[in-house]
This record gives structure tokens, sequence and C-alpha cells, in this order.
């Protein structure tokens, strides 16, 4: 489809079509698409909604920031705040360390919570620290997932301590997810926790520490010198 049929399309009372032209509009420049997206960003059909809301992550324009900004900060349904924040990360404009932040701090809905600590991972900043201790200490074990994980990210070997308290949780998703934030942690207390998360009865647990400790041990070897 054209950028005019994909526009008409979007239009349709048939909500199958605007979906179809919504994903079409994936290999569309970002300039282009975003003026559609923004099209069916109020849409009655949530699930439509949510796959505009992750298309703006991913089209990125000097619009969709602001755009996906409003709709953490406004929007009355929690799942599609969730998506924003979820987009936002996926953006990676470091503008959103301020609106992520307030996100977790002041919403009531575990899973925006929890998506905003994710994408605070994505973003790399080591300014969301503080954030993320927090998350860790909630109790919460979906929040502590992605505290682990986005710790892992942003290299917080600083929270090393704090994660390994984690090794012997009883969810093995958590144990998985601290497997994969030491791969990021470049220190001794590192690798002998990813020894230790080797032999767990996880099988995904015990493949996540292989890696993470292939990762760790590449990082570590100085480049060969060519004589």
């Amino acid at each position: 489809m054209n950028l005019q049929e994909i526009s008409s399309n979007l239009d349709s009372e048939n909500a199958r079509d605007r979906m179809l032209a919504l994903a079409s509009l994936r290999n569309i420049p970002a300039d282009d698409a975003v003026p559609l997206i923004k099209k069916v960003l109020n849409d009655h059909h949530v699930a439509l909604r949510s796959m505009a809301i992750f298309s703006l992550g991913i089209k990125k324009t000097h619009e969709c920031y602001e755009l996906l900004v409003n709709l953490l900060r406004h929007d009355p349904d929690y799942g599609i705040r969730a998506d924003a924040a979820g987009a936002l990360g996926y953006l990676g404009d470091p503008r959103a360390l301020e609106p992520l932040s307030r996100a977790f701090l002041e919403e009531t809905d575990w899973l925006v919570r929890f998506s905003a600590a994710v994408s605070l991972g994505n973003l790399k900043n080591p300014q969301a620290y503080d954030i993320l201790l927090q998350a860790l200490e909630s109790g919460e074990v979906m929040l502590q997932q992605a505290a682990i994980a986005a710790l892992g990210e942003i290299q917080a070997v600083e929270a090393l301590d704090d994660i390994l308290n984690f090794a012997n949780s009883p969810d093995w998703l958590v144990r998985q997810r601290l497997a994969e934030a030491l791969g990021n942690l470049n220190h001794p207390k590192s690798l002998a926790a990813l020894q230790y998360l080797a032999k767990d009865s996880h099988p995904q647990v015990q493949e996540a520490a292989r890696l993470a400790k292939q990762h760790l041990q590449t990082a570590s070897t100085p480049p060969s010198q060519n004589s």
C-alpha cells in the first residue's frame, strides 16, 4: 500500500483494516509514518492503540517523546500508560529519565511501575540507580525482576551485594535475571556467583549463567597484539 492507501485504511470502520494498515508502516520512514500512527493513538480498539504506541518507540522523530510522555502522564488506562513507559525505553531519549522515574515513584499500578523500571534499564543511565534500588526493595517479585535486569543494564557494580541476595530466590525467573545481569557486572563476585548459578536446578538459569560467564570472560580478555 502507498501512503494514501494506508491513511485511508487507518480511517476504516473495520478494526482489522486499521491494524493491517498500521502494520504496513513498518518499513515506512519515520517522518512519513508518525503522522499516520497519530491517527490511531486514541483508537477505541485497545490492541491497536498498544501497537501504535509501540510504533512510536521505534519510529523516532522529534514528536515521539512528547506524545509518549503525555500518554504516560495522562491516559486513564493503566495498560496504555504501561505501553507508553515501555515505548520510552525503546525510544532511548535521555530526557525520559525524569518521567519514567516519576512514574515508578507515583504510579499505583504495578504494571506501569514494572514497565518504567525496565525502561530505566534500557536508557542505560546510571542516574536511575536509586530508583532501581527502591524497585529491588519493593517486595514485589515482578518489580524485583525488572530492577535486577535494569541494574545490570546500567552496569551498577555497586549494587552487586544487593542483587546477590536473590541468588536463592524461590522464583527461577528472578534467578535467571540475576544471572543475565551479572554478565554486565565485571567483578570477581559476579564470576563466583555465576559458578553457583550454573549449577541451578532450572535449566534456563543454568544457560543464562553459562552465557553470562562467557560474556564476562570475553570482556576481561585483552585483545591480542599483532606483532
